[in-house]
């Protein structure tokens, strides 16, 4: 899981730390930098996938730098644990405010405080398992060298990490952007889960095992629901439908003649049943949106049971009262944003003075921000 994360010159994110659980919630305003948290993710994942480049819309451009500082030099820092083994990554990316190009000058890999991967302006020195020094090369400043490293058998313990962050998840779920057909497989969500039945596709390809306990969960939790499928409209395309049944009476409905709400349930119950024993980690940015008052709690329950088991970890990001006062003190960050624009994260306290009250009202009246 991910246990911690620094940013420096970062949007609001000036010298910032966070610290996560198994499952935990960002609390705070709009603007106080929640999502920036997944942003950074998502970009580290997205930079440690191969192929992207730092001053790629999806990675760190030039316009992340923090607007009231002079630094050029972004710094990013993330802890892991995996298998009882700490992994630390610092990533630094010089950014030529003029051409708007960056660069990356410091890129470090570390497993229990012993080197695994060292990236100095471009020269690269790998470290083999045992910790013994490895061959050194010249890699390109503009792209991650350690997503670009081979996976031989001396290299394990640095792939085992990569593939940690390539199995990182961050979404915001969007119904009304989701695709109704499938055309290809996808083992990734995008941030909008637009490729949604692309990514089902694809996990049902690999695990068809995972299926009946996804079913049973929809079933609860949807009146009349009696099992989903993907039907061949193409040489390529499948078609996602969703069948119902009313008495001795059953239909199908394709995915994109549902409500919004019904696809933002089935996209939220699959991310906790398909992605489950597959490594996968979860970031997601307000998953209440569209779904019914009712609907949040029983999903909240099944998240809370598989995180730290079959899901590695789940980190939310929230205004919703229900996620609030379900999750509590223990598992929030409250993030506030203060006077000089620096964003502070701290962990929420009982409040004595207003004694009996939930903490979501607390937050509303203005007495625990």
């Amino acid at each position: 899981m991910l246990q911690r994360l620094y940013a420096d010159n970062y949007k609001c994110l000036v010298n910032f730390e966070l610290n996560l659980q198994e499952l935990s919630l960002l609390l705070g305003p709009n603007g106080a930098g929640k999502t920036s948290v997944l942003d950074i993710v998502f970009a580290l994942r997205h930079l440690l996938g191969g192929g992207a480049r730092v001053t790629d819309a999806d990675t760190f451009p030039t316009h992340t730098l923090t607007r009231w500082q002079e630094r050029d030099i972004q710094t990013f820092e993330i802890d892991v644990l995996l298998d009882s083994d700490s992994f630390s990554y610092r990533l630094e990316v010089d950014h030529d405010r003029t051409s708007r190009r960056a660069r990356i000058v410091t890129e470090r890999l570390s497993q229990n405080r012993k080197p695994l991967f060292d990236c100095q302006m471009g020269e690269v020195r790998l470290y083999r398992d045992d910790y013994s020094e490895g061959p050194h090369y010249t890699a390109d400043w503009t792209e991650s060298a350690l997503a670009r490293v081979a996976p031989p058998e001396r290299y394990r313990r640095l792939t085992q990490f990569v593939e940690f962050i390539r199995k990182v998840m961050v979404c915001s779920l969007y119904p009304p952007s989701f695709r109704t057909e499938s055309r290809s497989e996808d083992p990734l969500l995008q941030r909008d889960t637009r490729n949604f039945p692309d990514w089902y596709r694809h996990v049902v390809q690999e695990r068809p095992d995972l299926l009946p306990e996804f079913t049973r969960a929809l079933k609860e939790i949807i009146p009349d629901l009696h099992g989903i499928r993907l039907e061949k409209v193409g040489q390529e395309t499948r078609a996602l439908m969703v069948g119902f049944e009313q008495g001795s009476e059953r239909y199908e409905l394709r995915f994109g003649e549902l409500s919004d709400g019904q696809r933002a349930l089935i996209a939220l119950y699959a991310l906790i049943h398909l992605a489950a024993g597959q490594g996968y980690t979860l970031f997601l940015d307000e998953p209440d949106n569209y779904v019914a008052l009712p609907e949040i709690q029983p999903w909240l329950r099944e998240l809370e049971n598989v995180c730290g088991e079959t899901v590695l970890q789940a980190v939310l990001s929230s205004h919703h009262p229900e996620l609030i006062d379900y999750l509590g003190s223990e598992n929030s960050y409250m993030f506030q944003r203060e006077k000089s624009g620096v964003v502070t994260v701290r962990r929420p306290e009982p409040n004595p003075d207003r004694p009996g009250l939930k903490r979501s009202e607390l937050i509303a009246r203005g007495w625990d921000t």
